[in-house]
């Protein structure tokens, strides 16, 4: 019964469209413009980092919740729940049961339940994504990297991480055939990243020059 109330509760919380929702505030239809998705990446190509970063945060703070409600009752629950929340996200009924690509979704499943592997992941992501510029290769390529790494260390719901990370890898297979013709489009998070934080700072320090 604890696993039935999981899966629901997990779903729930999972299909809460944060990229959808952070755009909508600011008069933009995130299912109309850009790639279409409604992901952390479509978002911050749109409508820049703060609004992207937010949306991806938010993406990834919804699997840890659904997980962490569940800590107590065992991995079974757990596991179901995080599970389930990337279902959640991927097929969410307030987005007539359509949704993102579930990477980040995913990473929070794995940061809740083994959060080594979440940060070999995210470490993985960013090292590719810095390398390559490539949101999609470097999503793909992290997951993979978790679901190794939770295999490495004899975790049991290594299986699941791996299901978790192949359906991701169904989910972009447009973005893999874009990837072989050599078209894919490319994102520089970091460089994003980089320049919002310059800006910020330059910010705070015109403000500390005001007030003088």
């Amino acid at each position: 019964m604890q696993v039935f109330w999981a899966a629901v509760v997990g779903y729930l919380i999972g299909s809460i469209p944060f990229s959808y929702i952070i755009p909508k505030v600011k008069g933009v239809d995130i299912t109309k413009v850009g790639s279409g998705n409604v992901g952390g990446t479509n978002v911050l190509r749109t409508l820049g980092i703060a609004a992207g970063a937010l949306s991806m945060f938010l993406d990834i703070i919804k699997a840890v919740a659904a997980v962490l409600i569940f800590k107590t009752f065992g991995e079974g629950p757990m596991v179901m729940a995080g599970a389930m929340a990337v279902i959640g996200h991927c097929f969410s009924p307030f987005l007539k049961f359509k949704g993102g690509k579930g990477v980040a979704t995913t990473l929070g499943t794995f940061f809740a339940i083994f959060p080594q592997a979440g940060l070999f992941s995210l470490g993985i992501f960013i090292t590719v994504v810095a390398l390559t510029e490539y949101v999609s290769l470097a999503s793909i390529t992290g997951l993979i990297a978790g679901t190794i790494f939770a295999l490495v260390f004899h975790k049991s719901y290594w299986v699941i991480f791996l299901a978790l990370s192949l359906f991701s890898v169904l989910r972009h297979k447009e973005n893999i055939k874009r990837l072989l013709n050599g078209n894919e489009r490319k994102t520089d998070i970091v460089g994003y990243f980089l320049g919002w934080m310059d800006k910020i700072g330059k910010q705070g320090k015109s403000n500390k020059s005001s007030r003088k």
